[in-house]
């Protein structure tokens, strides 16, 4: 399995894309920083998109992806998400009126994107992988993914969350976790309301999941707030060295092969 972090970033700016991540060139989990990030033949392999929940920093690029798909290749695109997602994408993205309506387009017979529904805490196929969505702390309904590969290579993305993550430990087991920080410690309290990370609240979670699982997995930290990166770094190093454990920041086109 190979994963590409397409944008690992909160913001938008030279050198930083919002939050999306790539497997083996086909399916896409969050659309936020997308077609920026790759060529068009490159975007011509995707089949699939997950999206963890409804806001415009991960599902941004779900219709400039539906616009090449349409225009270029007249090919069809998954995207999968709970029903509660869906229907906010559907009517305030997706809507027809600042863009085309990919969900009719080219027609309502065959429109480009294909919207499904995915029920918290099933397994199902998509796009050749085993995909579980786990239901996570956000500020919105989200879920985050276990997907893992017929080879039997896993990865956990929780997308956006914040503390009492760790609920959904018992149901996973990754040799990959992908987490956000999106501030540091020092504005805890503001991220906890936002419904977001700090790294002290990662420390937490993480212990919490070392107790119940007898391991950590390698720990990739995306969704960093741009202005406090450096303060970030830091913080999710120091985590590292009293955990003793393989904790990093991503960056936009890392690649990591499990």
């Amino acid at each position: 399995m190979k994963i590409q972090i397409l944008g690992a970033h909160l913001a938008e700016q030279k050198g930083a894309r919002l939050t999306s991540l790539l497997i083996d060139g086909v399916l896409v989990v969050d659309a936020g920083g997308l077609t920026s990030a790759l060529s068009l033949p490159e975007q011509k392999k995707i089949k699939t998109v997950l999206l963890t929940h409804h806001h415009f920093d991960h599902t941004r690029d779900l219709v400039t992806l539906a616009a090449n798909a349409a225009y270029y290749w007249r090919r069809q695109l998954v995207v999968y998400a709970l029903r509660y997602t869906l229907d906010i994408v559907t009517n305030c993205l997706l809507d027809g009126k600042i863009y085309a309506n990919f969900l009719e387009y080219p027609s309502k017979e065959k429109p480009t994107l294909i919207l499904e529904a995915i029920e918290p805490y099933s397994r199902k196929t998509i796009a050749g992988y085993d995909v579980l969505a786990v239901p996570v702390k956000h500020s919105v309904p989200a879920v985050g993914y276990q997907i893992t590969s017929s080879a039997g290579k896993s990865l956990f993305y929780t997308g956006d969350t914040t503390v009492g993550i760790s609920d959904c430990w018992q149901h996973i087991s990754p040799q990959l976790l992908i987490t956000e920080v999106a501030g540091p410690n020092k504005y805890g309290d503001w991220l906890k309301k936002a419904g977001h990370l700090c790294a002290g609240f990662l420390r937490e979670e993480l212990m919490q999941f070392r107790q119940l699982k007898g391991y950590l997995p390698r720990v990739i930290v995306i969704h960093i707030g741009n202005p406090y990166e450096q303060e970030i770094k830091e913080e999710v190093a120091q985590v590292a060295r009293e955990l003793e454990a393989d904790i990093s920041l991503g960056y936009e086109d890392m690649k990591i092969t499990l």
